[in-house]
């Protein structure tokens, strides 16, 4: 007993119903975002115009809640729609119905085809789906389904949401939503049921209705008449009556060299497969009451050719194979190769140049060989030219990558004028820089003729972009990389042999390299430049002999008088033995006191005289600067930065910028003897000269000059360079661009060029290229989305090639994007096909075709105009029939019998049904009835029926009056 009255033994188990439970917090978290997302109370709205489910605009914001460790994701999806005015309607509110609960009965947006699934299912515009997190299992067990949807009817029962709560359960797959909605003393219960085959007792209307009003169980007789929407869709795959458009390039022609010069100007364009793949046609009956439609299992009213609304979608098949596409990829992938030309082209420099040797060998034995032949015409140049000339055809002829007759057809169509006579080269190389032949004026001032500054690329039709188009060709159609390195081979051939012979290259702009383009069409450019100048001195000496009585010496046939000098002393113009100028002073006056005669003098300066003298200041011939390729002006910029900032630096840096300036020093002198650096700077730098108005003795006011304050300055460069600066005409200065040096540069730079490094160079003028191609398709075909898009692309790419080096994957991508358009091209080209446009026969129907066929490829569907009977829908019908035909091995007959079931069954006569089976069948039931007792509310049912081969759905949503339960 004292045992038991001790108060140490007893034991008290106190329990805390205050804490929590887990299911209790999830309700809690699911409560705590619906006020976030301020979905508390009731909501109001005017209903949805018809189709804005699919052209509205949907929104949609997430948050991650979690029931013990389990993640679920809630989402609110809603139709963004302005908020309409609410004044007077307060008395409303109260008894007004959810908007879900409106919505099930609005018909403006049965079947959208662009929605969400609970959308397209239910009709609603707004709701909340509470769906496993990513990396979640599914919610399978039927415990949990129930937990969850209980926790959903709390949280909306305490927070007064008049919002849609959707839990997903079972799979993922599956789209399995159940939910539920709840407003003042009504409340609608959003179930689903989902089968993998539909039961045969349910396979028809008469047996959906069945369901329906089994659900629904209204104790009023007779029921409310049922309302009933109907959609069918055809799937059309077999287009036995079209062929597709695109015609596949010739390659046994291509292949065997029958190929004209202007093929090799063109890229290939399309699909190589029909792009459209499958047309699904939906007929559907949107308001049907219950009584006027006969669908069982026997017979069907429901023949697509009565249906009075038809629409079609199109389905475009995955990736198809693109032409452009594949040749633009072809050619980006040759920037991945490292291998050289030599080491392509499968021989070693050591066996080169031994070849290389031996012929110089025998050239030189030629030169000592007695022969009737005047020496003078033969030359080492010569020997050596042809001996390289020996070697490309030797190897050609063995183990050539190129045909002959190919690699004739790309130089004649990269050199035109090869063709000419030579006696009329000179005439015929004076004018062909112009690339743009064949072009108007108007057409010069188009944006797509400026795209290649944008690109960095080339103009367009140019050599560098008629030499893209052909490495691309090449590539893909000839021996890939091998005949690359062949082509490239042989066009620096040419390049030299057009610097040997003096021989302006064709096509190509005139002047200095133009830094807009390209670094290779630069180098072009500049070697075009090195033989214009080499012309105009072979010219001057050619005139100044003449005028001196010099005999020239004879050159040999096709070879350039080049012999004069190829040193970096070299001179415009070799001096007679009367022209000394060594000791002249810069005053202009020789040692015998006799003057100076002027030369080189282009015009007089206006109205100035010199300073010293009366005589007219005249404006002397002067040298060009030199002009000078991207990457030399880099290297000079970073030459000229490593002198540094040091007094030492500055000087060198400016001595070795004033070659220019002190060659116009020069010239000036000879043109104007006798002058000073005050002359020279009133007409080189007129702002350094500075005049004012000073008193004179006579009381009145003169201009007086004076050199400005920096050309004071101690140890000023200009006073040291005039104070240097002798008495030389321009034409017998030292060149300030040595053509000789620059020639052999640029050729050497080209002859290193690996495969991959051309292509690196040509990838900005072959993007140019495909773009302009896309264009002028997009012309043809007139699609408004390829339109606005391209500015896009030529936007991405020209911030990729005008970089150095650019990111081949992003390039990539960038390619992927124009075989997107050309993919979308040839889908219009596709359609357009398949509609009979472009044969100009259909008359008056030929607008509305080209409408209808355009809104194809924009929308997501597209209203046939007439139904069955339309243009459109004729056409339809007969793509229709000529598949049946074709499927069941039937002759086709226009006359032939038509189905009216929804499984197509054969008519009597046993003719071929003009439709397939439908591969889906959709049917809406709705109705307002009171549920669950006849005093209750009339309130909105509905249930959406999904039929197909291996899927049913039943998707339904039943309300109920809570007042009076």
């Amino acid at each position: 007993m004292a045992a038991d009255n001790d108060p140490e033994s007893e034991v008290f188990e106190i329990t805390d119903f205050t804490t929590a439970s887990e299911w209790e917090r999830f309700v809690s978290r699911v409560e705590e975002v619906l006020n976030d997302w301020k979905l508390i109370g009731s909501n109001i709205g005017k209903p949805p115009e018809k189709g804005e489910y699919t052209t509205g605009t949907w929104e949609e914001k997430s948050r991650e809640i979690n029931f013990a460790d389990f993640k679920f994701a809630i989402t609110h999806h809603y139709l963004k729609q302005e908020r309409p005015e609410s004044e007077g309607k307060e008395d409303d509110e109260e008894d007004a119905f959810p908007l879900a609960m409106q919505d099930l009965l609005c018909m403006n947006n049965d079947f959208p085809p662009r929605a969400h699934c609970i959308v397209r299912w239910y009709g609603v515009r707004e709701f909340v789906v509470i769906s496993p997190g990513a990396n979640c299992e599914a919610v399978i067990s039927e415990s949990k389904c129930n937990l969850l949807l209980s926790s959903v009817s709390i949280a909306l029962g305490n927070t007064g949401c008049q919002v849609p709560l959707f839990v997903q359960i079972q799979q993922k797959w599956r789209k399995m939503y159940t939910g539920e909605c709840q407003g003042p003393g009504v409340r609608t219960d959003f179930e689903m049921v989902h089968l993998r085959k539909v039961p045969s007792q349910y396979n028809h209307l008469s047996g959906l209705l069945d369901i329906f009003k089994a659900k629904v169980g209204c104790p009023l007789t007779p029921l409310p008449p049922v309302n009933i929407a109907i959609r069918f869709t055809y799937i059309l795959q077999d287009w036995q009556q079209y062929s597709w458009p695109q015609q596949p390039p010739d390659f046994d022609a291509l292949l065997a060299g029958e190929v004209g010069g202007v093929e090799f100007g063109k890229l290939p364009f399309g699909a190589c497969e029909d792009p459209i793949s499958e047309l699904h046609l939906a007929t559907t009956w949107p308001q049907l009451t219950e009584g006027i439609v006969v669908d069982n299992d026997v017979y069907s009213d429901l023949d697509p050719l009565q249906a009075p609304q038809w629409s079609v979608r199109v389905r475009k098949a995955d990736n198809p194979q693109c032409l452009l596409g594949d040749f633009l990829m072809e050619f980006l992938k040759l920037c991945g190769r490292k291998e050289s030309t030599d080491e392509i082209l499968g021989r070693s420099l050591a066996e080169e140049e031994g070849k290389e040797n031996s012929d110089i060998t025998q050239a030189l034995s030629k030169l000592t060989e007695p022969t009737a032949v005047p020496i003078p015409k033969l030359s080492v140049s010569n020997m050596v030219h042809s001996a390289r000339k020996r070697i490309s055809r030797h190897r050609r002829n063995d183990q050539s990558p190129l045909n002959n007759d190919v690699l004739n057809s790309i130089l004649l169509y990269l050199f035109p004028d090869s063709a000419l006579d030579k006696s009329d080269s000179n005439e015929a190389k004076a004018t062909p820089s112009n690339p743009e032949r064949g072009k108007s004026d108007q057409d010069k001032e188009t944006e797509d003729y400026n795209l290649f500054s944008t690109l960095k690329s080339a103009p367009w039709d140019c050599l560098t972009y008629r030499l893209a188009l052909c490495v691309c060709l090449v590539n893909f159609y000839h021996g890939g990389v091998k005949a690359v390195a062949h082509l490239w081979q042989e066009f620096v051939l040419e390049m030299r042999n057009c610097w040997e012979n003096n021989y302006l290259i064709y096509g190509l702009p005139a002047g200095p390299p133009d830094l807009r383009c390209c670094l290779l069409h630069q180098k072009l450019q500049m070697l075009n430049c090195c033989i214009e100048h080499k012309k105009a001195r072979d010219g001057a000496r050619k005139d100044t002999a003449g005028e001196n009585g010099l005999a020239l010496p004879q050159a040999s046939p096709g070879k350039s008088r080049d012999s004069w000098s190829d040193s970096e002393d070299e001179f415009f113009e070799c001096l007679s033995d009367t022209e000394d100028i060594k000791d002249t002073p810069a005053d202009g006056v020789k040692a015998t006191g006799a003057k100076i005669k002027p030369e080189g003098r282009l015009q007089p300066h206006g109205k100035l005289t010199l300073l010293n003298s009366k005589e007219p200041l005249y404006i002397p011939v002067t040298q060009e600067p030199a002009p000078m390729t991207e990457d030399v002006l880099e290297e000079q910029s970073e030459v000229l930065a490593k002198l540094g900032t040091s007094a030492e630096g500055a000087h060198l840096r400016a001595r070795m910028q004033s070659a220019c300036l002190l060659s116009d020093m020069e010239s000036f002198k000879a043109a104007n003897p006798g002058c000073s650096l005050e002359d020279f700077v009133r007409w080189y730098s007129p702002r350094d000269y500075v005049e004012e108005e000073v008193s004179d003795e006579a009381g009145g006011t003169v201009l007086q000059g004076s050199l400005s304050a920096r050309m004071k300055i101690p140890g000023n460069m200009w006073v040291e360079a005039w104070e240097s600066a002798k008495v030389t005409p321009a034409r017998r200065q030292r060149r300030l661009f040595d053509d000789t040096k620059e020639a052999e540069r640029v050729l050497h730079y080209l002859a290193v060029q690996k495969p991959s490094d051309l292509t690196r160079h040509l990838l900005p003028c072959i993007v140019h290229a495909a773009i302009l191609k896309v264009k002028e398709e997009e012309m043809v075909e007139d699609i408004t989305t390829v339109r606005k898009i391209i500015p896009q692309v030529v936007s991405h790419a020209s911030k990729l090639l005008r970089h150095p080096s650019p990111d081949l994957k992003k390039l990539e991508d960038t390619i992927n994007q124009i075989t997107m358009l050309e993919a979308t091209v040839a889908r219009a080209r596709s359609l357009r096909a398949k509609f009979g446009l472009g044969k100009g026969d259909r008359g008056e129907d030929t607008e509305d075709l080209e409408l209808f066929v355009s809104s194809l490829l924009d929308e997501p569907e597209v209203a046939v105009i007439g139904a069955g009977r339309g243009p459109a829908g004729s056409i339809i019908h007969k793509l229709f029939v000529s598949a049946q035909r074709a499927a069941l091995l039937a002759p086709l007959d226009e006359e032939a019998g038509r189905v009216g079931g929804p499984d197509e069954r054969k008519p009597a006569g046993g003719g071929v049904p003009d439709f397939p089976p439908p591969a889906g069948r959709e049917i809406l039931l709705r109705t307002c009835v009171p549920r669950p007792a006849p005093y209750s509310k009339a309130l909105p049912q509905r249930l959406f029926c999904v039929l197909m081969r291996e899927d049913f759905r039943l998707a339904g949503a039943f309300s109920s009056d809570t007042s009076f339960f």
